[in-house]
């Protein structure tokens, strides 16, 4: 299994060319590795978010991004899976294993409610990899289908 390690500003530029290496995986280009790693750059400084790599410090496998925000019902925050990557050669070794371990760790230690994580209805293989880490899309209090909407900021 990977090593999982909590990135550093230093790591900015390998956090973005993974982002954007994910982004033209899944047909999402527009901006590039370097605006991703300026805005890293400076994020990682912040105590609200928490960036893990997987992998070898010469020789990333995959990434975490995750912001924790805070909550009404409980103490400690609501943590936020934002992006999880692996590079699809070290898919199924292990990786996004190692990385949602750390990211349960980490979120234990900052007493988080619980992680959210959004998943495209259409990514089955994302969402078989979740259920068998034990995410679901439904209220474990209730059942109910849980959803996520997306809007623009312009009215």
């Amino acid at each position: 299994m990977d090593e999982v390690r909590v990135a550093t500003p230093a790591d900015a530029q390998v956090l973005g060319r993974l982002l954007a290496d994910f982004n033209i995986e899944f047909g999402a280009e527009g901006q590039d590795a370097a605006a991703f790693a300026r805005r890293f750059a400076s994020l990682l400084h912040r105590d609200d978010v928490l960036a893990l790599l997987s992998g070898e410090p010469d020789a990333p496998t995959g990434f975490a991004w995750v912001t924790f925000r805070p909550t009404p019902y409980a103490d400690g925050p609501l943590a936020q899976l934002e992006e999880l990557y692996v590079r699809p050669d070290r898919r199924s070794a292990g990786a996004g294993a190692a990385l949602v371990a750390a990211l349960r760790a980490e979120s234990r230690r900052r007493d988080a409610l619980e992680i959210l994580i959004n998943v495209d209805a259409d990514d089955a293989d994302a969402r078989r990899f979740y259920e068998r880490h034990g995410f679901g899309c439904s209220d474990p209090d209730s059942g109910s289908l849980m959803l996520c909407y997306l809007g623009s900021v312009e009215a």
